[in-house]
């Protein structure tokens, strides 16, 4: 049986969701599918969920750092199953709401893996759907590692729906999964160990904050192992043995539970791309400026699985989505463009980043000049006892524009967006100085990183 439409999308994430209801508000005949439940990554296996995970650790974590100091509290701790019992009231009315969204707006919702069987075709669940369009949306999934024992190992999505939290957690990987989960486990008093292959941790981030945020990590107890790439995973009746190569040694490491955080790749690879002369690589669907398969006109791509210019970030994907519904109602006119993207990893304190490196603006040729300071001592730290703190701000010599920001400490994930919107907006760095912020906040800091 086939049916025809003017579009189908695969997914129903942030790309996926923007640009179906953009294209139904339009007139447009919108079919949309989904093997997972509705709501994509973010809402329902991603940020929103941790977050409420960092957020409850968070405030044991304050709690504890102010004991003493005027704060009294003893036996304070994270009560896993409450807490999952508190998630779940975030995460679980989202596929339903979100299947009610489509089906108010007209928008015929199926459920299962989809297949490309043509150009502009897709079969799901042996029925073919016809269509003008086909928007690629499917988000990402943690990368095969291709060892033995691999299914014994739990990924960030059963991590984040765990009944109840093992006492020896291992990590694998060493960038935003890994270090997130570790620190809210940490605070729950865990025993945590970290294997990155890499020769240092959380590599799209400013290197110097990086080693501060590492010593603070092992200040708290976890045993981090670089350059250590896990070979094996084997199950026993104690749990797990995770044998690795740690700087050319081998090593055998015992666990309760193996979390995978080494990273996620485009989930694409069953959808039979071939079939509509789709092109990939290992970054996603090939795409143009306008998000536009390069191989077939009649399909765009979005989010995680595009390998377009944005980083892989849930704002990113619903630009991105935004970008691609004024392409198709209009015809090609809207490029992508990633102008001073932040990022956050939400440690306990959590790490900021917007713009350029060091490294990068040195590479492109600029000429500025970089204010890095450890913060500990200022008042927006000390208050809340955070030894924890420090900024990097590179600052171009002609222009006095803020080239890249980084931020480590308390609420560093809300003053970041002060320095995207400045780069944004190419204000200068004596437009940030001169501006009243209020006062006494984090954000009052900002004039004396400049």
């Amino acid at each position: 049986m086939k049916k025809r439409f003017d579009l189908v999308v695969l997914g129903t994430g942030a790309a996926a969701s923007t640009v179906a209801q953009t294209c139904r508000a339009a007139g447009w005949e919108v079919a949309i599918v989904d093997s997972l439940p509705f709501g994509g990554t973010c809402a329902l296996r991603g940020c929103d969920p941790k977050k409420v995970l960092v957020g409850a650790a968070e405030a044991v974590d304050w709690a504890r750092r102010i004991r003493g100091n005027g704060f009294q509290g003893d036996g304070l701790g994270l009560n896993w199953p409450e807490l999952m019992r508190f998630k779940r009231t975030f995460t679980d009315p989202v596929p339903k709401n979100r299947e009610e969204t489509f089906a108010q707006a007209g928008i015929l919702a199926f459920h299962g893996r989809a297949h490309l069987v043509g150009r502009t075709a897709v079969e799901i669940n042996q029925e073919v759907l016809e269509s003008r369009y086909v928007v690629i949306a499917t988000g990402a999934k943690p990368r095969k590692l291709n060892i033995p024992g691999e299914h014994y190992i739990t990924t960030s999505d059963q991590f984040l729906e765990l009944e109840s939290l093992p006492q020896r957690i291992l990590f694998i990987g060493g960038g935003y999964i890994s270090l997130e989960f570790a620190h809210v486990s940490l605070r729950a008093n865990r025993d945590v160990t970290i294997l990155h292959r890499g020769k240092r941790l959380l590599e799209g981030f400013d290197s110097d904050l990086v080693q501060q945020l590492f010593d603070k990590t092992q200040q708290l107890g976890a045993r981090i192992h670089l350059q250590a790439e896990v070979k094996a995973v084997e199950k026993n009746d104690r749990g797990s043995k995770i044998h690795a190569q740690v700087a050319g040694a081998q090593k055998t490491f015992d666990a309760d539970l193996a979390v995978h955080g080494a990273g996620r790749v485009p989930d694409i690879e069953d959808l039979n791309l071939p079939a509509a002369e789709v092109e990939a690589d290992n970054r996603g669907i090939r795409v143009n400026d306008y998000l536009q398969s390069v191989s077939n006109s009649a399909v765009y791509a979005a989010g995680d699985a595009a390998a377009s210019g944005g980083p892989p970030l849930t704002p990113v994907a619903g630009y991105e989505g935004r970008v691609v519904a004024a392409n198709l109602l209009e015809g090609n006119h809207t490029r992508a463009r990633y102008v001073a993207v932040p990022t956050v990893a939400y440690t306990i304190p959590p790490l900021a980043s917007v713009g350029l490196s060091e490294e990068s603006a040195r590479g492109k040729g600029l000429k500025f000049h970089t204010h890095r300071e450890i913060t500990n001592s200022w008042y927006s730290s000390r208050r809340v006892a955070e030894d924890c703190s420090g900024f990097k701000v590179l600052i171009e010599d002609e222009t006095d524009r803020v080239l890249g920001a980084h931020l480590l400490g308390p609420h560093a994930e809300e003053v970041i967006n002060l320095f995207a919107f400045a780069m944004a907006t190419n204000a200068r760095a004596s437009d940030l100085r001169e501006t009243i912020f209020a006062y006494p906040t984090v954000a009052s800091d900002i004039r004396y990183m400049l």
